[in-house]
């Protein structure tokens, strides 16, 4: 049977809430919550329609958007398992000839110097042999550069909706002036964590290459991930930004002149997703806290299975004194990809970041 995001949710979603169930996460209880306190998380977003959104401007923090659901849209939308096809690889990253007007892909490690802990060849979605890749997606010609962004599809660990996630999303984000990067990060049975400097590697060469990217400067970067994808830049922002190298993963690893690059990033989107590991979000408010997070948009809907856990997340980010903003749409599922018009705002959202990271 060939897994998409509906087969794996239609399968999975009855033993994750199962598992959430049983799992103390720590989460507040809503009877200690003010009105006050929740109605200072609720907020208008300056593109919507009046009628489409809550009438509660104090905060800003979250909005409740009622946008009719894309029913057709989400029928439509692409998301079987992608792998990039190994002929269409330039090279790597490392030695990469980099023409910002064109689309290029690069594999992100030399040849059998992936840092891993895990044995190659123990199975997944990807054939054997799969190299994770980064694809850059131009600006058309002509166009301001406003900044960069790296997204990474979903898909649970097990496979890459890429062409329900990331490219429709690109689209719209090129468009609007970002140079964009899909980055085909490591799936099961490889862990989060070697998945994660799989995109830790591709924000390197990304901040790298700057210059001839056209970036206002190298701090205009950001990431973003759908679900599991969300999850993967969650843990690169906790445990691989900075200049923390794989070596502390896996000690057998040498590092390169890439390694001596920042993998920090000014923004962070989570469209149905959050901080933590599949199916639990983080409520460690130690953790979250001591993480020094860029500021984050969330995007997400009121009838996904994972939507209590998301407002849980929103609002602790909130109380912790982080720039956060939750576009929640009204009746929409998870897993609806560049749909519900979330961009235009993750598009804003992005450059006040970059201004503040720029100061």
């Amino acid at each position: 049977m060939r897994m998409t995001r509906r087969t794996f949710f239609a399968t999975a979603v009855g033993a994750a809430s199962a598992l959430l169930a049983g799992c103390d996460l720590g989460a507040h209880d809503e009877s200690q919550q003010t009105d006050r306190e929740r109605d200072s998380l609720v907020g208008v977003s300056t593109d919507a329609a009046p009628d489409d959104v809550s009438d509660d401007d104090l905060g800003g923090v979250r909005e409740l958007v009622d946008l009719d659901v894309d029913e057709e849209g989400l029928t439509r939308l692409d998301d079987s398992h992608v792998s990039p096809d190994p002929s269409t690889v330039e090279g790597t990253v490392l030695a990469a000839d980099v023409r910002p007007l064109e689309r290029q892909r690069f594999f992100l490690w030399e040849e059998g110097r992936a840092p891993a802990v895990t044995e190659e060849g123990a199975g997944g979605s990807d054939p054997d042999g799969f190299r994770p890749t980064i694809t850059s997606v131009p600006v058309p010609a002509g166009t301001v550069v406003k900044g960069a962004v790296l997204l990474c599809a979903g898909g649970a660990f097990i496979f890459r909706g890429d062409n329900a996630d990331c490219y429709p999303t690109v689209a719209e984000l090129s468009r609007r002036g970002y140079q964009c990067f899909v980055v085909d990060y490591r799936l099961r049975p490889y862990s989060q964590q070697e998945g994660a400097l799989d995109l830790a590697r591709a924000v390197r060469f990304v901040r790298a290459h700057a210059d001839e990217y056209d970036l206002p400067n190298e701090r205009c970067i950001a990431v973003g991930g759908y679900s599991a994808g969300g999850i993967l830049c969650g843990e690169e922002l906790i445990n691989w930004r900075g200049d923390v190298t794989p070596y502390a993963l896996d000690p057998s690893y040498g590092p390169d002149d890439l390694d001596r690059v920042s993998a920090d990033v000014a923004a962070d989107a989570m469209i149905y997703s959050f901080y933590g590991r599949l199916s639990v979000a983080s409520l460690d408010a130690d953790l979250l806290a001591g993480a020094d997070l860029p500021p984050t948009f969330y995007c997400y809907g009121t009838r996904d299975p994972f939507y209590d856990q998301f407002e849980e997340q929103v609002w602790l980010m909130a109380d912790l004194g982080y720039t956060v903003h939750a576009r929640v749409l009204e009746g929409w599922p998870h897993g609806f990809g560049a749909l519900g018009d979330w961009i235009p705002e993750f598009d804003d959202f992005m450059q006040d970041a970059f201004a503040r990271a720029s100061l």
